[in-house]
């Protein structure tokens, strides 16, 4: 990684952050500043912003930290993929938990990218060399549908509507607790922690707004544990997991939202143990909706809960 420090000249006062990093770190792409703001890695006046859009102010003293330019192409990793539809345009795929989707800090050779030039001769290159094919993500320990563009047309065409908000996607997971209400509309402001910068927050003010739908499926245990259906109105980082946590009803099993380990400590010792030994989020994009990009046509698409959580489930259920 390299650091970088400036005060900002009055020339540039006005100016999109992103532009005003480029016109004085020329060495590094647009979409790779862009990149450090989204991550987390970018900072005025000892404040992250994760905006790129934000304007600057002469004197605004401004941090950024870049990952070094990759030169070597990206290997290849024999990983198996589990396909649920395939055309010449698009892929649509069912990720298991622990496979990360791109590369990043600590793993840069077995990721879903990886395994898709494995795959693949063919794949988008919109979002950059290390992300072939990646339209959308999901975390690393959740599992689920994705959507993954063969092309640029249909890359752009699928970011669209991303950014329309007409790709539907859905999840299912186990929450702690009872919401109450039982279903509505989860709407605020999020954004990276300053205490952390992996972790997403909840904030008063800046970050992005952050919405999501959501749907009591089924109360179990008296309520110790339900089963949520969640609809994503935007698809910010770790939304899902940062907006329950925040509302007092973290997913099972999540290592990082929530205090997982003293939740399971109330539960019956029947179900300590499947707890305790499920160390991932209880969460699972189960439904994915969109418009193909060259026909226009609504595909849909259901992926089963994975057998960890089945397995989860039945403990639960029959203690």
């Amino acid at each position: 990684m390299e650091n970088y420090n400036f005060i900002l000249p009055n020339n540039l006062a006005g100016s999109r952050l992103d532009k005003a990093i480029c016109f004085l770190i020329s060495k590094f792409s647009r979409s790779q500043i862009q990149k450090a703001i989204k991550d987390g890695n970018v900072k005025i006046n000892e404040v992250i912003i994760s905006d790129s859009a934000a304007k600057v102010k002469e004197n605004d003293f401004i941090f950024i930290e870049l990952q070094e330019a990759q030169t070597n192409e990206m290997n290849k990793a024999n990983i198996d993929l589990d396909i649920v539809y395939e055309d010449e345009d698009l892929i649509v795929l069912n990720k298991q938990a622990g496979l990360t989707v791109h590369p990043g800090a600590g793993n840069h050779q077995d990721t879903l990218s990886n395994a898709l030039l494995f795959h693949y001769d063919s794949l988008s290159d919109i979002g950059g060399l290390d992300r072939p094919g990646i339209v959308h993500r999901l975390d690393k320990d959740t599992s689920g549908l994705m959507v993954i563009a063969k092309n640029n047309n249909a890359h752009k065409a699928l970011s669209h509507q991303i950014e329309k908000r007409e790709l539907v996607r859905r999840y299912k997971a186990f929450i702690w607790g009872t919401l109450n209400p039982k279903s509505g509309i989860i709407k605020n402001n999020i954004g990276r922690s300053n205490g952390n910068r992996k972790k997403m927050t909840i904030l008063k003010f800046g970050g992005k707004e952050a919405i999501t739908y959501y749907n009591t499926e089924e109360i179990i245990l008296n309520g110790l544990i339900s089963i949520v259906e969640c609809k994503l109105g935007t698809g910010r980082t770790h939304q899902i997991r940062a907006q329950l946590s925040h509302n007092g009803h973290s997913i099972i099993g999540d290592q990082v939202y929530g205090n997982n380990n003293r939740k399971i400590n109330n539960c019956p010792a029947s179900i300590v143990e499947s707890l305790t030994k499920f160390k991932r989020q209880a969460l699972h994009s189960w439904y994915i909706g969109f418009s193909h990009p060259i026909t226009m046509k609504f595909l849909e698409f259901e992926s089963f809960l994975p057998n960890d959580m089945l397995n989860l489930l039945h403990s639960i259920k029959n203690i």
